[in-house]
């Protein structure tokens, strides 16, 4: 594994007790910084910090819920990164099949929770002149997927947002990225049918699904001081799917 320095850095990963979230919080750790976890499930959450040891601490909240982040932000004092991960994908079906309500969870979660976080721990990172955003997107933003619209949807808002973010905050400190991961083998392939995991890989020209140590590692260069001179820019790490 390659060393990245965070030493002394203070991150905020969303979605973090499993998945991606959980392996950027290792790396994040192993490379010297210090991680709280924001995550709708508390029992996951729990078993995350315990696993994970000294370093990782956790809140368990809505990243919906306006008032909730404004609070958990509060009380996580300095900020310097922050991982915008949580996401659900809201199942598969045909655009004219889906459930409004589906519709609106999957932006809630996937998109506005990320822009609750960004206008909770924002100002602060202005304010001391330094920070690095990391939102994760997807490929699906991209190539928009059949049978998940608003997941694909969703995703294609969090690049536009890191897009704006990056422009608005050039000059200040701190940067926004954006990432879109190919599929990885994680809790949420359990909210999709096995028909729409097999076009998934079908598409992937490495012929396997990500890893999420890959993307952690992606993730904390991000992270890093030495990323210093890319914001509102989109990171690929598809396995060759879509390489723009």
């Amino acid at each position: 594994m390659n060393q990245i320095d965070l030493k002394g850095r203070h991150a905020v990963i969303t979605g973090g007790a499993q998945g991606i979230g959980f392996a950027t919080a290792a790396r994040f750790l192993a490379s010297g910084a210090e991680v709280v976890l924001w995550d709708v499930n508390g029992d996951a959450l729990a078993k995350a910090v315990a696993e994970l040891g000294a370093g990782a601490s956790g809140v368990t909240l809505d990243l919906t819920d306006e008032a909730a982040v404004s609070a958990a932000a509060k009380a996580a004092g300095t900020v310097d990164i922050l991982v915008n991960n949580a996401g659900i994908t809201g199942g598969n079906a045909k655009t004219w099949d889906l459930d409004p309500a589906v519709w609106r969870q999957v932006m809630a979660v996937n998109l506005e929770a990320p822009f609750l976080t960004c206008r909770a721990l924002v100002p602060g990172m202005i304010a001391r002149g330094y920070g690095r955003i990391v939102n994760i997107a997807s490929i699906a933003g991209k190539e928009g997927n059949p049978n998940a619209a608003h997941y694909s949807a969703s995703k294609a808002g969090v690049m536009a947002l890191t897009k704006s973010l990056g422009k608005e905050l050039a000059g200040t400190g701190v940067i926004a990225n954006a990432v879109t991961p190919a599929a990885a083998r994680t809790p949420i392939f359990d909210q999709m049918s096995q028909e729409h995991i097999d076009y998934m890989l079908s598409k992937i020209p490495l012929n396997r699904f990500l890893e999420t140590e890959e993307i952690a590692g992606m993730i904390a260069w991000l992270s890093s001081e030495e990323c210093s001179f890319s914001t509102g820019a989109v990171f690929d790490i598809s396995g060759g799917r879509a390489t723009y």
